[in-house]
């Protein structure tokens, strides 16, 4: 009789009423494995606070335009400020310096403009061109009261409108800034004289010929 060898084919026991199954032993559920509504929960945590960080950074760029808006302002206003200043400052020195240049100007009607004395006075002329210094005023101009005074007053029959004679004093400005106006004489038309011009083109009296009257 052969021997069996007692333990190889024996098989666990297994309780009554259960299944092969319930006989192999089961694998143990790995650690750190996160459930599926904890996941969910982290990605919506991490997206609020990317809309939060988001947000903040819309602020900050918002002030940032702000402040170099407002810098740039005031970089404008300063360097506007300035600018009058310095204009201003160089139209006090230009009226400062008018009574001279008017007296340069009447020693040159006068044929006194000569020598040193003309060298001095063109070299003060051109410093006060370059500083922006411009005269105008001339005779036969029409009278402008924004830019001229006028000192003397008469009527004369060869003008059509009030209209600058003389130059008394010429008038100064710096740029579009008048510093003094040009000091004049006008002379205005007849008053009731008209003029109507003629085929040939001259201009004759609008008046009736002098006869005597008829009674």
């Amino acid at each position: 009789m052969t021997e069996e060898t007692p333990g190889f084919d024996e098989k666990p026991d297994v309780p009554s009423g259960a299944t092969p199954d319930d006989a192999e032993p089961k694998a143990a559920p790995q650690e750190g494995a996160a459930p599926a509504g904890d996941a969910s929960a982290q990605i919506a945590g991490l997206t609020a606070q990317l809309d939060q960080v988001r947000k903040a950074l819309e602020e900050r760029t918002a002030d940032l335009q702000r402040l170099q808006a407002e810098f740039q302002n005031y970089r404008r206003r300063v360097e506007r400020d300035r600018i009058t200043v310095k204009e201003i400052a160089i139209a006090n020195l230009l009226t400062e310096l008018l009574p001279v240049l008017d007296d340069i100007g009447r020693a040159r009607d006068h044929g006194e403009f000569v020598g040193g004395f003309k060298s001095v006075g063109e070299s003060l002329e051109t410093v006060a061109a370059k500083m922006g210094l411009q005269q105008f005023g001339k005779e036969g101009e029409p009278f402008d009261p924004t830019i001229h005074e006028a000192l003397m007053h008469s009527y004369a029959p060869d003008v059509t409108e009030t209209t600058c004679v003389a130059i008394l004093q010429p008038g100064y400005r710096i740029g579009e800034r008048t510093i003094r106006p040009a000091r004049v004489a006008v002379a205005e038309p007849q008053p009731g004289a008209q003029t109507v011009k003629a085929e040939d083109g001259s201009e004759a009296g609008d008046d009736k010929d002098n006869g005597p009257e008829e009674g």
